[in-house]
Parts: C-alpha cells; structure tokens; sequence
C-alpha cells in the first residue's frame, strides 16, 4: 500500500474516532461511573497506566482510587474490585449479571469465539458446556478413580530425581520434570494415557505448542489493537501467528489423542476416560466436534499450567523457609510413620501440608486477577453504574494479601491457618481468599488441583532435604506477570538431597 495512502487513512479513521466519541458524549447516556484516572481522548487511560496491568500495579490504583475503581481503555471499559465485600457481589450476588466471559481478538482465535467452556459467555452454551465437563473431571469420583495415578506420578518423580546425581549437588529445574508429572496427571484422567519419559517426542511437542499459546495470550503486546480497533490492521502478523498455532494445535489433538481414543471406543463400547465421556456426548448430539476439541484446549490451558505454577511456587516456598519444610516433614513422619508414601486419602490427616498448600495459593496465586468476568448488560455495582461489556476484574491477590486484612501479609507463614485464619477455605467460604473463585464461574478444577499440590509437595519434602544451589541462601522468587497469571520468572535449580530411609 502506498505509505501517504496508509496514512491518509489512518488519519480518516482517527477523525472519524474523535467524531464518534464527540457524538457519542453529547447524545449518549451519563453513566456514574466509579472513580478513576481522568483520561484522554480515544485512548482513556492506556497512556497513563499502560499495557501491564498486573495484580500488584492495580493494587496501588486500589490504594489511590478506591476498592472499586475504572479505567477506560481506548474504548473499552474496565472496572476492578479490590474489596471482599464488593468480590461477592460480583462473583457470588451478581453472579448472573457479571457471569459472562469478555472477548478479545486473541482469545477469539484460541477458544473459536467461545466454543469452549472456560472462556465463553454465559448462557445456554456455558451450561451446556460445564453440565458435560463435570462427570468426567470435576467430581469426588474422578479423584477417587485417578488419585492412584497421581501418586504414581508423585512416586516416579522422586525416583527420577534420586538417580540424577546433579540432583544431590548442584541441583536440577524441578519444574522439568514436574511438568511431565503434571502432563500425565491430566493426559492419564482425559485419554487413560502417559508420556514415558522428558524424551517423548510427543510430549515435547505438545508442550512446545502450550508453551507458544500461552506466551501469545498472555502477552500484553496486542493489548492496543484491543483497546483501539481501528489499529487492528498493525496486528495481523500477530493474529495470523495465533491463527497457524491454533491449527497445528488442533491437528495434534485431534490426530494423536482424540481420533486413536474415538477408534478404541468404538471397539469397546466401555467408557474408560473423560474423552469417552465427551464423545459419547458427540454422538448424542448434544455438541459438536469443535467443542470436543476446545474442551482439550480448556484442560492444556487452565489445568495443566496453573497447577504447575503452584506446585512450583510451593518448592521455591519450601526452599526459601527451612524451617516450615522441616515442620512439614515432622508432622508427615509423625502422622504417617517411616516409609510410608503421601497418599489422597491422607491429605485429611495432614492439617500442616493443607496450611502450606493454601498458603503458597495466597502468597503466589497462579491467577491473581481471577479469569476476568463481564457483564453483558448495563449493571450496577456499589452505587456505581458499569456500562454493559465491561471487563470486571477481581484482584483476588490483593484481598488475600491484603496487610488491612491478613496479620503479616507479606510473609510465607501457613501456621496462620492452624492459628488466626484457621476456618478459611480455598474453595472461597471467606472473600479475603478465593484463589479458585467463586460462584456460577468458579474453577472447577479445585477438586484436582489441592490433592495433586498436596500428594506432589508431600512427597517432596518426605524424600529430599530441598536446598538452594551452592552459594546461594535463597532462590529467586522474583513475580512474572501475565495478562492472566503469576509465574516465578525464574526457573531456578534446587538441589534435592535424599533423606535417609
């Protein structure tokens, strides 16, 4: 295109922008809107506040504004909560008005405009969606069905680990094998199928296309073509790299683990794992094949990752404060005697293991804004009128680490869940902590993530003497923010001495 062309054009639609909004302000509604940054012309307050609004950013604009405050992003509209009063409201109250999901270019591409469950709006689809999801993945029977596996899983690791002599002296990424662990925990539920091995081909290959996904989604480079459409056009290159990820993506669910699954049970005729589940559902026409794919998409995305993160938020919590592993493995030995493995069924008698668990979610929560929820029409919240199709964000990581709210916020301390905070729950009974969310749009994959953290870290802390790498006295736990999540940034080696039998 000719460049004085292009930027005739550009300088149309800016024009026609300015007018649009112009218009829009003399004939359009007054809303009274929470309190915010005042912004600018067609781009609000994205100059102001920019690209990463991370859980920690947002909280000091709580601190300035408010426990419910605005922002408005090109044309977009975002409100943020930072109240457990105003969290339930949204999450539990409100549950219906702010229970749809908010779209953008990038998620449109992964998801095939909401044919998923996780990330679609709500209504009939969404229902739909997580009737079918539950009974193959989120009840106290699919725990009971694979929690074998998992131990199994735990126990390989730590066999894997004991014969790398690296382990014992200079230390090893834990977060390596752990994956494949996490890998096969939900690859064993979904297909009744494992990776053998860190060399699987297959294996690398699926975590390499996971990885580009979520380095895509979770990047705050195409932000801007979000906020301003009219800037679309620059971010094609970036749509069609989203787009050709997605088809390879596909291809390999479909290809190697849904099509070789369709053909065992039509031999059989028995349901053996939560893909016979969904197939069968297929086949009664209650979805189509497109949403039995995205429901593979959903569990590499939201299952697989999260846990990982927790798990290894955990160790580096366990590294950094000896004194709590060392508490963790006294009450394992007293509870379980010598030689005997972490199990599911014991998670119940292990009261200080449970603390640690919720502990690291609210330090280090994985998805510290939550998913982010909207409301498909105009709302209110608090007073406040929310214009229909805003982003309503809950910063679930600034209620639970809150120093109003939590004695000694900023410290790693599970005790206070035996001591002042001992009746709160990761399953959201206290709106201080609701890690997994609340309500209608909750993450069902609660009822998976606390055992596996549990059985994984147990089995831990009973076999190694976990230790930062030599010359060192702790490892780094610096945050790495994402548009969704929080990382450790790096991913620090640990070494893992055997513990005498």
């Amino acid at each position: 295109m000719d460049v004085n062309l292009l930027e005739k054009a550009l300088l149309g639609l800016f024009a026609a922008a300015v007018l649009a909004i112009a218009v829009a302000k003399l004939t359009g509604k007054k809303f009274k809107l929470p309190p915010g940054p005042s912004g600018y012309p067609i781009v609000g307050n994205w100059l102001q506040v920019g690209d990463d609004l991370n859980h920690r950013n947002l909280m000091g604009m709580a601190k300035r504004f408010g426990e419910v405050f605005h922002l408005r992003m090109g044309v977009r509209n975002l409100v943020v909560v930072s109240s457990p009063e105003l969290a339930k409201e949204v999450l539990h109250t409100q549950g219906v008005e702010f229970g749809s999901r908010t779209r953008n270019a990038v998620f449109d591409i992964f998801t095939g405009k909401g044919q998923d469950m996780v990330f679609t709006v709500y209504g009939d689809h969404w229902r739909k969606m997580r009737r079918i999801m539950t009974v193959p993945f989120f009840t106290s029977k699919v725990v009971a069905q694979n929690r074998l596996g998992w131990e199994e899983e735990a126990r390989l690791v730590v066999e894997d680990v004991k014969a790398d002599p690296a382990a014992a002296t200079t230390g090893v990424v834990i977060r390596r094998r752990l994956q494949l662990m996490m890998y096969n925990d939900m690859f064993r539920i979904m297909f009744a199928r494992r990776f053998e091995s860190l060399a699987d081909p297959l294996f690398n290959k699926l975590r390499a296309l996971n990885a580009e996904r979520s380095i895509l989604s979770q990047s705050f480079d195409y932000n801007y073509a979000d906020f301003i459409p009219f800037l679309r056009p620059f971010l094609r290159g970036y749509l069609n790299r989203c787009t050709n990820l997605k088809t390879k993506r596909m291809k390999v669910f479909e290809d190697d683990f849904v099509t070789p699954r369709k053909k065992a049970l039509e031999q059989s005729g028995e349901i053996k794992c939560a893909m016979d589940h969904i197939l069968e559902a297929e086949r009664k026409g209650e979805i189509n094949h497109d949403n039995v794919l995205y429901i593979v998409e959903n569990i590499n995305v939201a299952a697989i990752e999260t846990t990982l993160w927790s798990i290894e938020w955990g160790i580096a919590e366990l590294v950094n404060h000896p004194e709590v592993q060392s508490k963790l493995r006294n009450e394992i030995a007293a509870v379980l005697g010598p030689n005997v493995a972490v199990t599911e069924p014991d998670l119940e008698r292990l009261p200080y293991l449970q603390s640690v668990v919720k502990e690291t979610l609210r330090l280090r929560m994985a998805i510290p804004l939550l998913v982010p929820h909207m409301n498909l029409q105009e709302a209110k919240l608090s007073g406040y009128d929310i214009p229909a199709e805003s982003k309503i964000l809950v910063n679930a990581w600034f209620l639970a680490n809150d120093p109003k709210r939590w004695l000694r916020a900023d410290e790693f301390r599970p005790d206070r869940f035996l001591e002042e905070e001992k009746a709160v729950q990761a399953h959201g009974n206290d709106f201080r902590f609701v890690p997994f969310g609340v309500g209608r749009r909750n993450c069902p994959g609660i009822i998976l993530a606390l055992p596996i953290i549990g059985i994984t870290l147990g089995n831990m802390v009973q076999n190694f003497q976990l230790l930062p790498p030599p010359g060192q006295d702790k490892i780094d736990t610096t945050e790495k923010p994402g548009q969704f999540s929080n990382q450790i940034r790096t991913h620090a080696n640990v070494v893992c001495k055997p513990l005498k039998a």
